[in-house]
């Protein structure tokens, strides 16, 4: 640790790799919700937030978790499941009357046709509009769960999807 008196510890959310305040500062000045997509090995949690002076204020979300109660059987740490989390999220934000928002992924690595762009599909499916490039989303195929060889994800997804988006 350095014992200069002009040594300045930077936050600790920063020390600890969690929070990039730069790219932060430059969504909270946007003035629009920030579509948070966080990932896990098993889970994608999908939230719009909005910024308040006191602390940031979840204006709708939803969970890959929450799937299961809609009929979904298959493991939720998937592309599908992470697509069909942002289109309930979406659902959820048009019922709050949020038209528009900002993507926010954190600290991922943006890869093309990742579960995190799979959710951002899932939020522009449902209504919302969010800027993006067409060239990061994944593909039709990849969505519905082509590529995971197995035809019992591909029926289920079709009948969630069709569960959310009938209400």
């Amino acid at each position: 640790m350095a014992t200069d008196p002009r040594h300045r510890v930077p936050f600790r959310r920063r020390r600890e790799g969690k929070t990039d305040y730069r790219a932060r500062l430059r969504l909270v000045r946007s003035g629009k919700p920030r579509l948070v997509v966080r990932r896990s090995l098993r889970h994608t949690v999908v939230q719009l937030v909005g910024y308040e002076e006191a602390g940031d204020r979840v204006l709708a979300s939803s969970t890959t978790a929450q799937l299961g109660g809609l009929g979904w059987k298959a493991p939720t740490g998937n592309t599908p499941a992470a697509y069909l989390a942002g289109l309930l999220a979406g659902r959820n934000a048009s019922r709050a009357n949020i038209t528009e928002a900002v993507l926010d992924i954190g600290l991922i690595r943006p890869s093309r046709g990742s579960k995190v762009f799979a959710a951002l599909k899932g939020v522009i499916d449902a209504g919302v509009q969010v800027p993006h490039s067409d060239g990061v989303l994944p593909s039709e195929e990849r969505v519905r769960g082509g590529h995971l060889n197995k035809p019992e994800v591909a029926r289920q997804f079709e009948e969630v999807r069709r569960r959310i988006l009938s209400g």
